[in-house]
């Protein structure tokens, strides 16, 4: 067995690998960039090594450097974690000319299944179903379109390396393939430096469903059953389950000996995943494989009692699988969330900046289940604009599927992220959809259900009464508390007397009678009656204390957990998708309140900004164009994505205030119309 492992990567897949290897009594040395400098992996590794510059192609995706840091430390194998270098065929056949060990496939396996055009071939002599599309490379768009003709669409275009939805493209019509194909290519080359694009027919409303595949250096390989990772935005998974509330028994046995004998075909010896489009009658075929481990290996891990890191370890250093076909079993079930930081509200965009705050929920059993968190931050780091945004994966386990989405959702809800924003609020807004708790789910269940981006959701009755609520006894404990200092009144006179306000969320006004009980040690009681959202008066419990920022309750027999931030004119409560500014008002000064004249919104309908910080690409128009709505004015680049600004209305351009390689920030001014 290894003594000592170096981690080629960062973040929280460096921070998992870590975690595995202090369990099995290894060394690790991690290997960090200039913007990784302070981070939680530099802290928990046992040794560190500097690799350069923040950007990937100076540090993490340097092969010397990583070569040279092992040589530097005595480490006797790398880990490449995902991303990055872990599915590049070079580094892996140079770690073994220099007598490196490899915590991955064998070189071969890298190369042949990396290649999509390549790997469709394979799989298909492997007697693995494939999508019906064009076998070779497409040169340019007018290839590409008519090549997209004889398919027939929708298609979809995608870049033949890499993967991460980086480099992809649905195209329904001629145009869209046109745009998409320049677009794929041009993401394709920033991204994995080959520009080599393929196109396959679209199957609509597919399912994705991986299989789990473990093989070691003896000739055996394993299927651990299948994961379901439909829910995407953008061909980047968001949420991802095991198992698959779709397969039936007799599809998933031939799933995993399908994903057995592309394995076997290409001597696969570690862990690795083959990926399937499924549709709605159960026929499925490979997509891809991916020859690494998974961002989403963690729901394999909990609903089959296995460790997948360390399983890797061991096939590395030369141990036979332990586990046989016949041995793997599924209990239970396990969801994960993927939490971002980027804003829901603005079209997902990055938001990346500082963690202000942030809070996790304790690890282990919680409510109906059990919770696993793997994050690689801490409060005060920073998201780096040169990186994936994660923050973390939060996982839910329980026994049933509903238990295992419960267990998250309460999760989410108890997450303190503060000083950007995160996704956190729209993955409990699809958590709580019929559709989803039905497992009715497909790869454009988000554009379908949320056809105009995400604006939050509806409240719910308990959520009406959970805001009235919390907002009621907090802007009581703080009129009381002032009270006490400025010694207008004494604790004791204080109890039993009831407080009557009316609070005000949107155009919605709530009248509510707070009486609260003596001062606890922790937290507070009380009685609140709500009329109109209750038939009577509720018991209301909360170790909540003035400055903090989640209300976690009990009202009645409704438990629930609020996002609370206080603000000048009112408190800001969040609860899943619903969140609002609530005002707590005397009654005769919401009366008054109300015949206050609104303050008009300052016109910016002629400006465009930048809806996050990044890379200006290209800029297409010049001051004194006229343009048409829907026109293409520039692209700004983040986190490796190319974003395209549209014109929104016809006009004539009046200035532009970038050019193509400026750096620009979150709102920044790029163009201004006439």
């Amino acid at each position: 067995m290894f003594k000592k492992i170096l981690i080629a990567n960062r973040g929280e897949i460096a921070v998992r690998v870590i975690k595995t290897c202090k369990r099995m009594g290894i060394k690790t040395v991690v290997v960090y960039s200039e913007a990784d400098a302070d981070s939680l992996a530099v802290e928990m590794a046992d040794e560190r090594v500097f690799i350069g510059g923040s950007l990937p192609s100076q540090s993490y995706l340097d092969m010397d450097k990583i070569i040279a840091a092992v040589k530097e430390t005595g480490a006797e194998a790398v880990h490449p974690g995902f991303g990055f270098l872990s599915e590049n065929a070079k580094f892996a056949e140079r770690l073994k000319k220099e007598k490196i060990g490899w915590i991955g496939p064998n070189p071969h396996a890298i190369s042949a299944m990396g290649d999509k055009l390549e790997s469709k071939k394979l799989a298909a002599a492997a007697g693995v179903n494939t999508v019906p599309g064009f076998k070779g490379e497409i040169v340019d768009d007018q290839q590409a379109v008519e090549v997209a003709g004889d398919i027939g669409y929708p298609v979809m275009i995608k870049a033949s390396a890499g993967g991460g939805g980086k480099g992809m493209r649905i195209a329904w019509n001629e145009g869209e393939v046109r745009d998409g194909f320049k677009a794929a290519r041009s993401e394709a080359k920033s991204s994995f430096g080959d520009e080599r694009i393929l196109i396959e027919k679209f199957v609509e409303k597919p399912r994705h469903i991986e299989i789990q595949v473990l093989g070691d250096k003896h000739g055996h390989v394993i299927h651990l059953d299948e994961r379901e990772c439909s829910v995407q935005r953008r061909n980047q998974k968001v949420l991802e389950e095991a198992p698959s509330p779709f397969l039936d028994k007799k599809t998933r046995e031939k799933m995993g000996e399908q994903a057995v004998a592309l394995a076997k075909a290409v001597d696969y010896d570690s862990a690795g995943t083959v990926e399937f489009i499924v549709d709605p009658q159960k026929n499925f075929y490979f997509l891809e494989m991916n020859t690494r481990l998974q961002v989403e290996h963690p729901v394999t891990e909990l609903t089959h009692g296995l460790d997948l890191v360390e399983q890797m370890i061991r096939v590395a250093a030369g141990e036979k699988l332990e586990l046989a076909q016949k041995d793997v079993t599924i209990s239970g079930w396990a969801v994960e969330a993927r939490l971002y930081a980027e804003d829901p509200y603005r079209g997902f965009l990055p938001s990346i900046g500082r963690l202000v705050r942030y809070v996790e929920p304790a690890e282990g059993p919680s409510g109906p289940g059990t919770l696993r968190i793997d994050s690689g931050v801490r409060e005060g780091d920073e998201i780096s604009m040169f990186y994936d945004p994660m923050i973390a994966k939060v996982i839910g386990q329980g026994e049933t599927r509903e238990k295992a989405i419960d267990a998250l959702a309460a999760a989410l809800d108890r997450l303190d992220v503060a000083g950007l924003q995160s996704n956190a609020p729209f993955l409990s807004a699809v958590l709580d959809e019929p559709d989803f708790r039905k497992g009715a789910i497909h790869t454009g269940y988000i554009a379908e259900h949320f056809p105009d981006g995400f604006a939050g959701t509806a409240p719910k009755e308990s959520q009406w009464r959970a805001f009235v609520a919390a907002s009621a006894l907090i802007h009581t404990v703080f009129v009381e508390r002032a009270a006490r200092i400025e010694g207008r009144i004494s604790p004791l006179t204080a109890q039993g007397k009831p407080h009557n306000w009316a609070v005000l969320i949107g155009d919605q006004e709530f009248a509510v009678e707070v009486t609260l009980e003596p001062q606890r040690e922790s937290g507070f009681a009380a009685t609140v009656y709500m009329p109109g959202l209750a038939a009577g008066p509720l018991d209301l419990e909360t170790g909540w204390q003035p400055g903090d920022h989640l209300f976690e309750a009990r009202l009645g027999k409704e438990r629930f957990c609020l996002s609370v931030e206080d603000r000048t004119q009112g408190y800001h409560l969040r609860h899943r998708g619903f969140a609002s500014l609530v005002r707590v008002y005397a009654p005769r000064i919401a009366e008054l309140a109300a015949r206050l004249p609104e303050r008009p919104e300052p016109d910016t309908s002629k400006l465009i900004v930048s809806p996050m910080p990044g890379l200006v690409v290209s800029v297409n128009v010049e001051g004194g164009r006229e343009v048409k709505a829907g026109e293409p004015l520039l692209t700004v680049e983040a986190m490796k994505m190319e974003n395209v600004l549209r014109a929104e209305r016809d006009g004539i351009i009046k200035t532009v205030a970038v050019k193509a390689g400026d750096s620009v920030a979150a709102d920044e001014l790029l163009v201004e119309f006439e």
